[in-house]
């Protein structure tokens, strides 16, 4: 993934939760009313430093509690003597500083467009409903509670289907053989799956399995050699469009701030 992606990919994840700049935003006129919070060297801290500070804490888990404003007060207090020292040394003309302030402010507008164009680009229902039924139709079908015993080589998984023939438990055989470490610790258990969401010859040999049966020949993916059981089986259960509404307005959003970025940089020069 490239540094742009990732930059891009961080300012999208900013917009799934509530960030403190849209927080302030909503109470942004009465503080700036609001008188400041100190006055330091002569210069004031303006009440809306204080807004975003706390809401910034909260966001970060700060307990909303009488000390969180002294908090936020003292934390002001700090920054604006510090951050008048470093401007005292010529800390400001440093290439390396003046970068990441430039960088910094450079994302907080990024970020506020973003957040505008969410405001003024609303999901509407119709958008929902289709995307919940476009889902719905992805998702039909069975899943399947399975578990499986991976190795490098298919002489080793013959050998460990020889000795399921003669008894031996494949949750044992699993947590002692298998290398993939995420299911090996549980007996080789993948818990319910979709066959969408596993490689081809997984789903495929899997699908052909009847409850209690596991695969009497090794399969092949590029992870290895497979042996799979298959513990059960059950039709998709699809959740109501009201449980999941919330997840699908920040899929949607996402994917409009996907086109808007791009739409952008069709527009731009870039060389």
């Amino acid at each position: 993934m490239s540094l742009s992606h990732r930059f891009q990919q961080s300012l999208l994840a900013a917009l799934l939760v509530l960030s403190p700049l849209a927080q302030a935003a909503e109470t942004a006129a009465p503080a700036a009313a609001s008188k400041p919070i100190a006055v330091v060297n002569g210069q004031s801290i303006p009440a809306l430093w204080g807004t975003l500070t706390r809401e910034d804490l909260l966001h970060q888990g700060a307990p909303n509690s009488p000390q969180l404003d002294e908090q936020v007060k003292q934390s002001l207090i700090n920054l604006v003597l510090l951050s008048d020292a470093a401007v005292k040394e010529g800390l400001d003309k440093n290439a390396t500083v003046a970068a990441a302030l430039d960088i910094g402010r450079r994302d907080t507008l990024a970020k506020a467009y973003l957040q505008n164009y969410v405001k003024t680009h609303p999901i509407g229902d119709a958008q929902i409903k289709q995307a919940y039924e476009q889902a719905k139709a992805a998702n039909a079908g069975d899943e399947y509670k399975v578990r499986h015993i991976l190795v490098k080589t298919k002489a080793e998984a013959d050998a460990i289907i020889a000795q399921l023939e003669k008894g031996a438990s494949f949750s044992k055989l699993a947590k002692e053989k298998s290398i993939d470490p995420g299911s090996a610790k549980n007996g080789g258990e993948l818990g319910w799956v979709m066959p969408a969401n596993l490689v081809p010859q997984f789903s495929e040999a899997m699908a052909k399995l009847q409850k209690g049966q596991y695969t009497k020949s090794p399969v092949e993916t590029q992870f290895g050699w497979h042996i799979i059981d298959l513990q059960d089986k059950r039709p998709v259960k699809v959740p109501p469009l009201a449980e999941v509404k919330e997840q699908i307005v920040q899929q949607l959003q996402q994917q409009e701030l996907r086109q808007a970025i791009q739409a952008l940089r069709q527009k731009a020069s870039i060389q």
